[in-house]
């Protein structure tokens, strides 16, 4: 699979591949400075969304991206979301990000793979208008970041994790208590502090993210800052790329320090939803979690920010958890989707991922007993 994925974007790449959809539109990005965004391991454009759409994009149009170095992007969509198949190329405007921004969904670090330097420089122009707007106005979810009449729990997407064989009210999942880009901070760590987190394994922040915002005048999060400063706060700053040697060393030393933690864990990204869904189904999975615990554990997140259910979208529920879910597991297990996990061994595979990526048989078997008290 992942040879298919690198023949598709190597085919992405080829420069050939401009000339087959022409120049639909006199819309275009020149001479744009590049960054390196190491978070999800993009490129950003040094235009703002409102910015760039101001040149004439649109949502769901189809871009051709080259840049200075020889290196390009050929046909791949533009939205304002990640609704692009993990493990492909996308140009993204996503709500509260300062650029837009080229990246590979759940992938390797594009700036890396394209061979980029600050020194480069990238032109944008149409491919072809609207090529993939069914595909945005399908998946186009956007959600608030004001509480309004919203629970603190379901605002803050916070929830302990009662399923399997893990012990009640030990594991939590939240939205970022430290990161306020969303406004969800304050109340996330309040409802830590309600429930006596004794750790945290930060999944998206390293420590000089962490200190930049404890020195914001914003910041109100102390329950947050007295785990911090005891040390009990892991700050693992990974990528989305939970594929990646990277991403799997440096989960299974944080996992290694939740085995040896006290207290109940709280574990979270910024909103809780993409590389915590993926940490929790692997913990899930481990401490015996059925197929349907996990997705309903999962999907619970999208309702609390989106409304999206069973019942209220069932189309949406249905791609988001084909789309992402599903990918994550048949990763774990080495099963394909369409063959189903109902009746896969998701606690030995979960296991054997673990032990994959860096953990000991022993310090399994704790990280185990600390989740479910056996």
């Amino acid at each position: 699979m992942k040879k298919i994925i690198t023949l598709i974007l190597a085919l992405l790449l080829c420069s050939a591949a401009l000339f087959a959809c022409g120049k639909a539109g006199a819309s275009g990005l020149r001479g744009s400075a590049v960054t390196h965004e190491t978070k999800f391991g993009g490129v950003y454009f040094d235009k703002t969304i409102e910015e760039f759409n101001a040149l004439g994009f649109e949502y769901g149009d189809s871009v051709n991206i080259t840049f200075s170095n020889g290196k390009s992007l050929a046909d791949i969509p533009y939205y304002n979301g990640y609704y692009v198949d993990i493990g492909y190329p996308l140009l993204v405007a996503y709500p509260g990000y300062p650029y837009i921004e080229a990246m590979v969904n759940y992938g390797d670090d594009l700036f890396v793979t394209l061979e980029l330097d600050e020194t480069c420089t990238a032109d944008i122009e149409l491919c072809e208008r609207g090529k993939y707007a069914g595909v945005q106005k399908a998946r186009d979810i956007q959600y608030s970041d004001e509480q309004g009449d919203q629970s603190d729990e379901v605002f803050a997407n916070f929830r302990a994790v009662n399923m399997g064989e893990l012990k009640k009210d030990v594991l939590y999942r939240s939205a970022s208590p430290c990161n306020d880009e969303h406004n969800r901070a304050a109340v996330t760590d309040r409802l830590a502090a309600g429930a006596k987190i004794g750790f945290m394994l930060n999944l998206s922040d390293n420590e000089s993210d962490i200190l930049g915002f404890i020195a914001a005048d914003t910041f109100d999060s102390p329950y947050f800052l007295s785990l911090f400063n005891s040390g009990n706060v892991a700050p693992l700053g990974l990528s989305a790329n939970f594929k990646s040697a990277s991403f799997g060393e440096k989960l299974a030393r944080g996992l290694e320090a939740v085995a040896q933690s006290e207290g109940p864990v709280l574990i979270h990204c910024v909103e809780g939803k993409d590389r915590t869904g993926y940490v929790l189904m692997l913990l899930e999975a481990l401490c015996g979690a059925s197929y349907g615990e996990i997705v309903d554990d999962y999907m619970l997140t999208y309702d609390n920010y989106y409304g999206i259910n069973k019942t209220s979208d069932r189309e949406r529920y249905d791609i988001i958890k084909e789309k992402n879910l599903d990918v994550m597991i048949s990763y774990m297990t080495g099963t394909p989707a369409s063959e189903g996990f109902e009746n896969a061994d998701l606690a030995k595979s979960a296991r054997e991922l673990l032990v994959r990526i860096g953990m000991t048989e022993e310090s399994v078997n704790r990280l185990y007993s600390k989740l479910t008290g056996e």
